[in-house]
């Protein structure tokens, strides 16, 4: 198993913590993770890639775990979001890298990737609708609606912070290993995901990406469609996002593919970590 190197990165005004592995003339690829994951839940995929050549790194996003947490909670709005990702790019010295996001880091990876098409090699996008597709999904299926009424709870500021730490963090805990096939996360994996929202600041600047970016989300921002190579991997059985949203999706790339598993929920990528690395090394060395 390759070694991990920890750094930190300036990008955007901002310090990031950078996990990353492998030979720093491999091709890069960059992982983005989601709520309330953080650069943790790439950690075997960081080995795989390494292993097999490439420059695998992973941050903590904006307000996450060991990166900088500022306190506005406009500094988490999608435009911040997208900036620090292509100042971790242009950091990392590669021209071009492999782009890979899931969940919240999806949403980033797909507007990273449709504003600046020149940074992207190819786009790989895990559980993480195109905002034009939720949009349209929603209007035609409102019980969308219901699988995200949590984020309605989560405007309320303060209170979903002390409640969290009121129940033990067991709201999000139990919640993952519920939505999840059995065996996904260990205790040993639920005590850092624990330990990284303990951070000062953390669980509030993790719950302003949801606060800053309603209204930009459902409205939409900038460029429509997506011009880089676009792989959409989908765990059918998430509890969260309809699986519909995938193919949905597909339909703003001009050049996409879709793999479906079918026993894959919300984390696909930590239930299935070697098969998703192999797949998307395939898709970047066009073997797919």
């Amino acid at each position: 198993m390759a070694a991990l190197e920890h750094n930190y990165i300036q990008t955007n005004g901002i310090d990031l913590h950078v996990a990353a592995a492998g030979p720093e003339d491999g091709t890069g690829v960059l992982f983005l993770h989601g709520f309330p994951e953080f650069w943790y839940s790439w950690q075997k995929h960081l080995s795989y890639f390494a292993d097999n050549g490439y420059r695998a790194m992973a941050p903590d996003q904006r307000g996450y775990n060991l990166s900088d947490k500022p306190k506005r909670v406009k500094d988490y709005k999608l435009d911040e979001l997208v900036s620090d990702i292509v100042g971790l790019i242009t950091a990392s010295g590669k021209e071009t890298v492999t782009l890979v996001g899931h969940d919240w880091g999806g949403i980033v990876a797909w507007h990273v990737a449709r504003q600046h098409p020149e940074l992207i090699d190819k786009l790989v996008i895990l559980n993480a609708p195109h905002e034009r597709a939720m949009i349209k999904h929603i209007r035609h299926k409102p019980s969308q609606l219901l699988k995200s009424s949590y984020i309605l709870f989560f405007q309320f500021r303060g209170i979903v912070e002390w409640t969290l730490r009121l129940l033990d963090w067991k709201p999000f805990t139990k919640t993952m290993k519920k939505s999840s096939q059995k065996g996904t996360f260990k205790e040993a994996d639920l005590d850092q995901y624990v330990s990284a929202w303990l951070k000062p600041r953390a669980m509030s600047s993790m719950l302003n990406w949801y606060r800053a970016n309603g209204k930009t989300f459902m409205n939409g921002q900038g460029p429509i469609r997506v011009t880089v190579p676009t792989l959409v991997i989908w765990g059918m059985k998430d509890q969260f996002l309809d699986s519909d949203l995938a193919h949905e999706s597909l339909a703003y790339c001009d050049n996409g593919k879709g793999l479906l598993l079918g026993e894959g929920t919300h984390w696909v990528h930590i239930e299935e970590t070697e098969h998703v690395s192999q797949r998307i090394i395939d898709f970047i060395e066009g073997k797919q």
